[in-house]
């Protein structure tokens, strides 16, 4: 069985062995990585990568009409990767997908539901946990508090991305869940608890109950304080326009309960990451990774609005889990306001 994941990356070399380390683990076998606009050297690892047969790595540059993600996307779907896979999982290098079935791996979730066509595995957002410094440690140890087991609100927590079997009725990959060809229809997909979802599933599935049984989607979003700042000068890969702000942090600095249960996997990947840095051009190029960040935070805090930006961030406590019934009146609220505005879209 062939599991193929895809991701864009830009700037992301510290954290590539231990993402990739992670899901080889736990059964992801080909790898398909685009990358844009480095600075830091992630383009050259990922070549390193390439050459020892770990990854497939494929340059992606900025421009044009379309952003580079989905620029990077519509490639993929024409890969030859793609077209040998049999399950296919998009996601991004800040994502871990933490599988609570049997032995924590991709082949015991198929187990569990072995007539799903596609699982939308949900979102938990795991926040800062008060780290303030940037260092070269795992981020699966470093950031275990996250969202409690039921939310609503913020809405990013209903939000998920998808593992999906291979199949010609998707048109092309999507950012949350691939897109259907004209008149075709998604069969069986299902959640994180393993319950089945209706025939054309949006990209949110709102919900008070718990929702991690079979698995969940570590979204480590934010990291420290000072790695935040490089996310925040690089801006989203997918609406550029769209600032990552505090309004992005308070999204996501939710801190309610300790998961560690990723860590079962923990010595696994330490000896995979140990294993790739056996070789002398990937264990350089991941420490010339870490300089370079190391060394933008510090030239960034010289900034004004980076500055200020991690006062602000080193002053607001973590975000606060409101009542379920106001977590209810904000989602209809947002339902409705969307609703409203598409309405006056139609109008003009």
């Amino acid at each position: 069985m062939r599991v193929l994941a895809v991701t864009t990356m830009r700037n992301e070399a510290p954290f590539v062995l231990e993402w990739i380390a992670y899901h080889q683990h736990i059964g992801v076998t080909d790898f398909l990585i685009y990358s844009n606009d480095c600075d830091d050297g992630t383009d050259a690892l990922l070549d390193r990568l390439t050459a020892l047969g770990v990854v497939q790595h494929e340059r992606n540059h900025s421009g044009g009409n379309k952003t580079v993600q989905w620029r990077a996307l519509g490639k993929a779907r024409r890969h030859p990767l793609t077209k040998k896979a049999d399950w296919i999982y998009v996601t991004d290098v800040d994502e871990f997908l933490c599988i609570h079935e049997g032995a924590g791996r991709i082949a015991d979730l198929l187990a569990a539901r072995p007539d799903a066509d596609g699982f939308a595995i949900p979102w938990r957002m795991f926040g800062n946990a008060g780290v303030q410094t940037f260092e070269d440690t795992p981020v699966l140890t470093q950031f275990t508090q996250a969202a409690p087991d039921a939310l609503l609100w913020p809405w990013r927590a209903v939000q998920f991305k998808s593992l999906f079997r291979n199949a010609p009725r998707y048109h092309r990959l999507g950012v949350h869940r691939p897109k259907l060809k004209e008149g075709a229809k998604y069969g069986q997909w299902v959640d994180g608890n393993g319950n089945a979802l209706p025939p054309t599933p949006g990209t949110l599935l709102p919900t008070l109950a718990p929702r991690y049984d079979l698995a969940q989607i570590n979204h480590y979003a934010l990291g420290a304080v000072e790695s935040f700042l490089v996310k925040v000068a690089r801006g989203k890969p997918n609406h550029t326009s769209d600032p990552i702000d505090l309004a992005y942090w308070s999204d996501r600095n939710l801190n309610a309960v300790t998961d560690e249960r990723i860590l079962r996997h923990q010595t696994a990947v330490t000896e995979r990451v140990q294993a790739l840095r056996q070789d002398a051009e990937i264990d350089r190029l991941h420490k010339a990774g870490v300089a370079w960040r190391k060394a933008r935070i510090e030239a960034l805090k010289l900034e004004s609005d980076s500055f200020y930006m991690m006062a602000r961030l080193l002053q607001m406590p973590a975000t606060t889990i409101l009542p379920a019934q106001m977590q209810k009146a904000l989602f209809q609220g947002l339902l409705r306001m969307r609703r409203e505005q598409g309405t006056r879209k139609t109008a003009d």
